[in-house]
């Protein structure tokens, strides 16, 4: 193959429109990836200078080789922690070196990422090995490829690396070929296959130097719409109700967008439509420092990543859909920088959406099930009475029915545990999607939902949203019911008093006496100080001393846990990979229908 070239290039100015506190943070994380330095899941790396591509640094396994198919990825003792394998071959860390480069002009970045480039296409040869196995981890990679092209673009080496390498054009055919063939299917439809169809078409419009590469681009532009359609509500949350994989599909459909601007293809208008109802959604959802719930699953996954430590995930995405779609009267402010909304600015073409949009900060998402309660003092609380999952396995979906996230001036206060792991540890991916290990009622010592594996629950439980009422401004209310439990109905009522700064939840049960534990998970920062059935709770955020106090049914035994494992209970995940201990309330006894158990919150000025 000859005379093919790059033309999806970034207009001439562009890196001068990034910030400079955004580059100097680029520039930072590039030079501690120069000197070999990571950290993924929780897992530092020290080896990043010439690594081993299938090597698990957590367990010191190694993946074995052989055709793709035959490599028992899920098998942790076989072959380590996949997801550790995997992640580095995303090649998210060589868009943050080509980034670099393109800022600085420093073609130690450019090297680096030659030579890594080089050292990977020697190494996995098509479908040899564990990175031929997964779509998404294909698809992530395609699109990490263009970008780094581009970004490199400066660079005297860049044709020579891509176009002009029959290397390069072997693996970005292959990769595009396995993507045609292999799509996921069915229950599998959610996340994998948005990643699978962005990088498709992102490789089909800026690597379209093959005989298929129009038919591929057509075919992944309408998976691509199709999908972002099936995983999204009309309201603009996430179908798969784990905030993480919104942030996901959100940042895998900018990207997409911006490789049909820059290639001249006409989007169908319901690609951008979804995008904007999403960006739209997260400025609704997220509390007064800009996080937003800690919802479902969990596992880190980026779509496009040209930025370094310490740029704020839902902030750059919040200024990149002010930047494409115009923010609303009624969204939060954003004052941090990043690198990758004016690269993506300068690509996308701004449009004036033909929708009309929400003229009031949304409050309840009747679709999902979501709520969210608002007070003085910045106090924030989520509300959780949706589907309990997507499509019939709900892959990520947690047993977190009528649970509530409480949160004051971005502290975590009533928390959600998070995620931690998916495979090789199954007791405590068990903990983490429990119904004990959320802030709600379990009944009869199991969860509401029953699962049938780590990414499969057979019988879901079904909630219903009776009032969701935030339009008094003085009291705000909410009540919701599941049946789980069956033939028990469990009924949850929270209000939030803005006078008073408190929160006040009451748990019903209709049904026969069975066994209860109420559960409520501080956050990592609360000290809690348990006497009786009144917890007080300390914290300090910027400096300052705060305080809450909980008062918890007195109808139940209440016992503190912290950091427990056999079985696990007490625990925080701040990010996949990564765990600490913290304090969970547990309240023992029976619901048997005649009363009902009340927690009342109080924070105090």
């Amino acid at each position: 193959m000859t005379g093919a070239r790059f033309t999806a290039v970034l207009p001439t100015g562009t890196m001068s429109a990034v910030p400079p506190d955004a580059a100097k943070r680029l520039i930072a994380e590039a030079d501690r990836l120069l000197a070999g330095h990571a950290e993924f899941f929780g897992v530092v790396r020290d080896d990043l200078a010439d690594p081993d591509w299938w090597f698990d640094p957590k367990t010191g396994r190694r993946a074995p080789a052989g055709y793709a198919f035959h490599v028992p990825y899920r098998d942790e003792e076989a072959v380590g922690d996949i997801k550790q394998i995997w992640e580095l071959s995303r090649h998210q860390y060589l868009t943050v070196l080509a980034a670099a480069y393109a800022i600085s002009g420093d073609e130690r970045y450019a090297d680096r990422v030659a030579e890594h480039l080089r050292s990977w296409w020697a190494a996995n040869p098509p479908l040899r090995g564990v990175h031929w196995i997964s779509g998404i981890e294909l698809g992530i990679r395609l699109l990490s490829w263009v970008w780094i092209r581009r970004l490199l673009d400066g660079w005297p080496g860049a044709a020579g690396l891509f176009e002009d390498n029959p290397v390069a054009l072997h693996q970005i055919w292959h990769h595009q070929r396995w993507l045609a063939a292999f799509p996921s299917r069915g229950s599998s439809a959610n996340n994998h296959i948005i990643a699978e169809a962005a990088g498709q078409f992102a490789a089909a419009c800026a690597f379209g130097w093959f005989p298929a590469s129009a038919r591929w681009r057509d075919d992944a532009l309408r998976s691509l719409e199709r999908h972002l359609r099936a995983n999204t509500f009309p309201s603009g949350l996430n179908r798969e109700l784990a905030t993480e994989y919104h942030g996901l599909v959100l940042e895998l459909g900018l990207a997409a967008v911006a490789e049909a601007d820059a290639a001249g293809v006409p989007l169908p208008p319901s690609v951008r439509l979804v995008l904007l109802r999403m960006t739209d959604a997260l400025a609704a959802v997220v509390d007064g420092r800009l996080r937003p719930p800690r919802q479902g699953d969990a596992d880190d996954g980026h779509g496009l990543i040209v930025d370094g430590a310490g740029t704020d995930r839902w902030a750059s995405l919040l200024t990149t859909g002010d930047a494409v779609f115009g923010r609303l009267a009624w969204w939060p402010a954003v004052t941090g920088t990043d690198v990758r909304t004016p690269l993506l600015a300068a690509l996308i073409r701004p449009t004036a959406p033909t929708v009309t949009r929400p003229a009031s900060r949304p409050a309840h998402f009747a679709d999902a099930g979501m709520t969210i309660l608002r007070g003085p003092a910045q106090i924030w609380c989520r509300c959780d009475a949706g589907p309990h999952g997507f499509l019939s396995i709900a892959a990520h979906a947690h047993a977190d029915a009528l649970s509530v996230e409480v949160r004051h001036d971005g502290v975590d206060v009533l928390a959600d545990p998070g995620t931690f792991c998916y495979h090789g540890q199954p007791e405590w991916r068990q903990f983490f999607r429990s119904t004990l290990g959320h802030n709600t009622l379990r009944l009869g010592g199991g969860d509401q939902s029953v699962s049938g594996g780590p990414f499969l629950w057979t019988r879901h439980a079904r909630s219903r949203v009776l009032v969701a009422d935030t339009s008094d401004e003085k009291v705000a209310r909410w009540c919701a019911e599941h049946d789980g439990y069956q033939p028990s109905v469990h009924r949850r009522r929270v209000e939030l008093t803005a006078a008073s700064q408190e929160l006040r939840v009451v748990d019903e049960v209709r049904g026969p006496r069975r066994d209860a534990h109420l559960a409520f998970h501080l956050g990592p920062a609360i000290t809690a100080d348990l006497v009786g059935n009144r917890a007080v709770l300390t914290w300090t955020r910027d400096g300052e001393d705060r305080s809450a106090v909980l008062d918890l049914p007195e109808q139940l035994s209440w016992r503190a846990h912290r950091g427990e494992s056999d079985p696990p209970l007490g625990w925080y995940s701040a990010g996949f990979g990564r765990k600490e201990p913290t304090t969970t309330l547990v309240g023992a006894g029976f619901a048997d229908g005649t009363q009902g158990f009340t927690t009342v919150l109080r924070f105090r000025d």
